[in-house]
């Protein structure tokens, strides 16, 4: 049995979470935390998330609860995220993280803390959108050179972080496929008369609209015909069945860092 703790639980995707672990087999709800103003400390969180009660309070401290969960499940965001994974690091706990908008410096505290315990870092835990990583590298080795690039992606209106951390992803795996560097070549939005379009640049475009869980297209288009991979998300239980099953995975791996290429075994 895998005990998950579960960061932001009051959270809709907490409570996705939730639900998803009481579904799945092998699984128990360990602990369930909230940041230290949130009205719903002290609650039952099975009752919050509606599955009855799990006899699990919402706490605000981490370090109270790291006896009760194996492996503690982050969507949150990233200051917290850092300061949830040094606890977890001091504890030995695992974690799964599928916060985005983490800096460098921030994903550069990920890599070091991942000798001292198992993590699955992904910007992205759905199993379709894995999948489609792996169809736009082959895509890119195929066509991109050959190819205009262009990522558009469209997320609900209270999404902070834009371009989404699964678009960047999606840059980062063509550029490193292409042996282009991100940073240099990538174009977000665009505005005004400006030079023609270069070919070696990847573009983004961001759309924050309504209660739109997440979409994701890659265009690759040459004259005469483009090619689209496209992943439409209409429910948060694909992205929290995934770290669920990370979380499942993660229990027999050592230290290190992960993400869900390797869960998937891709």
């Amino acid at each position: 049995m895998v005990r998950v703790g579960v960061c932001g639980a009051a959270g809709r995707m907490g409570k996705t979470i939730l639900e998803v672990c009481h579904d799945t087999a092998e699984v128990q709800i360990g602990a369930a935390i909230e940041h230290s103003e949130s009205p719903m400390l002290g609650m039952d969180a099975g009752e919050l998330a509606g599955i009855g009660s799990q006899n699990v309070k919402i706490v605000d401290d981490i370090s109270s609860v790291t006896d009760d969960f194996d492996v503690l499940i982050d969507f949150t965001f990233a200051d917290a995220t850092i300061n949830n994974l040094k606890k977890c690091q001091a504890a030995g706990k695992r974690m799964v993280i599928g916060t985005t908008g983490l800096s460098d410096a921030q994903k550069s505290e990920i890599e070091l803390a991942a000798n001292d315990c198992a993590l699955v870092f992904a910007p992205n835990m759905s199993i379709g959108v894995n999948l489609c990583f792996k169809l736009i590298e082959l895509a890119s080795q195929i066509i991109g050179e050959d190819t205009d690039i262009e990522i558009i992606e469209a997320h609900h209106n209270q999404k902070k972080d834009a371009p989404s951390g699964t678009a960047v992803r999606m840059g980062e795996i063509i550029a490193d496929t292409l042996n282009r560097d991100l940073k240099e070549c990538a174009v977000y939005g665009r505005e005004g008369i400006g030079d023609v379009r270069d070919k070696k640049t990847i573009g983004f475009e961001t759309i924050r609209a309504g209660d739109i869980v997440g979409e994701h297209t890659v265009m690759f288009a040459s004259a005469g015909e483009r090619v689209e991979i496209t992943h439409k998300a209409s429910n948060r239980k694909t992205f929290a069945s995934g770290a669920v099953r990370a979380a499942r995975w993660i229990m027999e791996k050592d230290n290190g860092l992960y993400d869900m290429q390797d869960v998937l075994g891709l």
